[in-house]
């Protein structure tokens, strides 16, 4: 049995993480290779990421949940785009937002155990 935060960094973290590659690349109009950078990662995850290769595990468990990911990554590739915040930055505060996102959907529900 996984506990929540397992849960979500096998599948809710990569599929905002490819939502934010893909709001900077397509939105934002960035290149593969400076999307890489800003995320941290390589340039051949972000091509996985834009063309859905990568990051699709799990998203029909997370349908009702995804629209919110996608306001949030929106959000952050803006944020990244105009230099405010760092991916860093936003890796810290992920845990915050994941709780807020539980905390809602999850109302009548406690405890880390909780399964997505």
């Amino acid at each position: 049995m996984e506990n929540r935060c397992e849960t979500i960094g096998k599948y809710l973290l990569p599929l905002f993480r490819s939502s934010v590659a893909k709001e900077l690349v397509v939105t934002h109009r960035l290149t593969q290779s400076q999307t890489s950078e800003i995320l941290g990662t390589t340039q051949a995850a972000i091509s996985q990421y834009v063309n859905s290769k990568r990051a699709v595990k799990g998203s029909n468990e997370f349908a009702g949940m995804l629209p919110k990911i996608q306001e949030i990554a929106r959000q952050t590739a803006e944020q990244l785009a105009k230099k405010q915040v760092t991916w860093r930055e936003v890796s810290s505060n992920f845990c915050k937002i994941c709780s807020n996102m539980f905390d809602e959907d999850t109302a009548n529900k406690t405890g880390d155990n909780y399964i997505i």
